[in-house]
């Protein structure tokens, strides 16, 4: 497959004046959510569902997907100036970049945040165009067994890897499961779960769903936090790095590059482990490892390479297998699903204008955060002085009227009610809502594909463990499924001793 009659044919796409429009839009307003903290890219796509019906597929998702790696980026600017960080990825930020403010060298370490970000963000998006036709090849040999495995696998490594114990995590994701069965039988057309209500013959609307379990359980969980507190930040300084920090960042944005695109493509992993493990590595391989903390540039330059390369890797699986690593990405598989795409290797063929378009927007859209957002700065910081019960109002008016106009119905309303009491109650129960999104993606699939091996072998549960590729995605979820229970038996087993 000739590589640039492709991205050329993205290059087209994406700068198409609407498509440039909406890269534009979607950059500016995830830098601007990952400023606000506890807003976050999930809440922010997740209300913007409902919306994308009435806007074609190509910038409909282009306008999504700059949400997610533009909130990547606008953390780090209040991580930097007043030691906030708007997103989880950009906490460790905090730790030198806020430093290098106190000693007015704010600008250099947001500039090198930007050109690191930029550069991550073009290798990650690189690596999408050159990974994609070999692994979509690879992906074409791929049957229902070997399907089935690779979601029983990617459901069980996310699920361990969440805060919370494997567990918990593990109930949570069987319970999205369970609501994402609902609706008619995948083979025999059969209803089911749909207690009499014919709303739900269809099964649960993905859109009403997300908007519920995040941002109107977010709004509910806010409703007692006070706000208003004043914002104060040093001077910016000088905005242009010394060649002492050039020297000393770009090692460090090549470390947190390559740590952040392998991390990316792992599900569960994520932007957040990205940047807390490049950081730890730099410092490990600082030759005075007592700077870090103390404002060392390296300290910001790896923590935003990695988390901006991640968050363009994280494509990979989403796209080419139709398996969401995290839950933005489980998001954005709805949206795909919304304009009746449906993400795995026959994507770049049979909507390459999507695929392609979709990859040359990455890159003109991190050029954007480059470009735009420096400038911007102090009404990145202005925007902080929002009070946040103007914010939260704003937010479940918009959720109810996009909701509302998908199926004009009263019943969407009441499911997004239930949803949001559900979202709220998993986080008070230090559950992630997150978790119960992909079982409800992912359990669907895992089902349609598990009882297609079956019929295709004939009821014979050993098709799993006959060819290679779904036996190693077994052995690796059943191994994942073993520690996980492992480490909860010893748990709980100190906890009775100390007892």
């Amino acid at each position: 497959m000739d590589l640039l009659p492709l991205l050329t044919l993205g290059l087209q796409v994406a700068t198409n004046p609407v498509n440039l429009l909406y890269c534009l839009l979607g950059v500016t307003l995830g830098t601007a959510i990952g400023v606000l903290p506890g807003v976050g890219p999930i809440i922010t796509i997740a209300l913007l569902l409902p919306l994308s019906f009435g806007l074609p597929a190509e910038a409909s998702i282009i306008l999504l997907a700059g949400i997610y790696y533009g909130a990547s980026y606008g953390g780090s600017t209040t991580s930097i100036l007043v030691n906030l960080p708007g997103e989880a990825s950009s906490a460790v930020t905090c730790i030198d970049g806020h430093q290098m403010a106190k000693q007015g060298r704010a600008g250099a370490a947001l500039a090198v945040a930007a050109l690191g970000s930029f550069f991550a963000g073009t290798i990650g998006t690189l690596l999408i165009a050159l990974a994609g036709p070999p692994l979509a090849a690879i992906a074409m040999r791929f049957g229902a067994a070997e399907y089935a495995a690779l979601v029983f696998a990617a459901l069980l490594m996310v699920a361990t890897m969440t805060r919370g114990g494997a567990i918990k995590g593990i109930g949570v994701a069987l319970l999205g499961v369970i609501f994402g069965l609902g609706g008619s039988d995948v083979m025999t057309g059969v209803f089911r779960f749909t207690f009499g209500i014919p709303e739900l013959r269809d099964g649960v609307d993905f859109a009403v769903l997300a908007v519920g379990l995040f941002a109107i359980a977010e709004i509910v969980g806010n409703t007692s936090k006070q706000s208003g507190e004043t914002i104060t930040t040093s001077a910016i300084g000088k905005l242009w790095p010394t060649r002492q920090d050039f020297r000393d960042a770009w090692p460090a944005v090549l470390r947190g590059t390559g740590i952040g695109s392998l991390l990316g493509v792992l599900p569960g992993a994520g932007v957040a482990m990205s940047s807390f493990s490049a950081y730890m590595v730099e410092k490990s391989v600082a030759r005075e490892p007592e700077r870090f903390g103390a404002g060392a540039i390296e300290g910001v330059a790896a923590p935003e390479s990695a988390n901006n390369a991640a968050s363009q890797t994280g494509f990979i699986p989403t796209l080419l297998l139709g398996i969401p690593g995290s839950p933005v990405m489980a998001l954005l598989l709805g949206a795909f699903m919304i304009h009746g795409v449906a993400p795995g290797p026959r994507m770049m063929t049979d909507h390459a204008p999507l695929f392609w378009g979709l990859i040359a927007s990455m890159w003109i859209g991190n050029l954007f955060l480059v470009v735009l957002n420096l400038p911007l700065i102090g009404l990145w910081v202005r925007l902080l002085k929002v009070p946040y019960h103007w914010l939260y109002v704003f937010v479940l008016a918009f959720a109810c009227v996009g909701v509302f106009t998908m199926g004009s119905s009263s019943f969407q309303i009441y499911a997004l009610v239930f949803f949001g009491l559900l979202g709220y109650l998993l986080r008070a129960a230090g559950l992630s809502p997150a978790l119960f999104i992909l079982g409800f993606i992912l359990g669907p699939m895992f089902e349609e594909n598990f009882r297609r091996a079956m019929a295709v072998s004939h009821g014979d549960p050993f098709v799993f463990f006959q060819r290679p590729i779904s036996l190693i995605f077994v052995l690796l979820g059943l191994s994942v499924l073993v520690l996980a229970t492992t480490a909860f038996v010893r748990r709980g087993r100190e906890e009775a001793e100390e007892a």
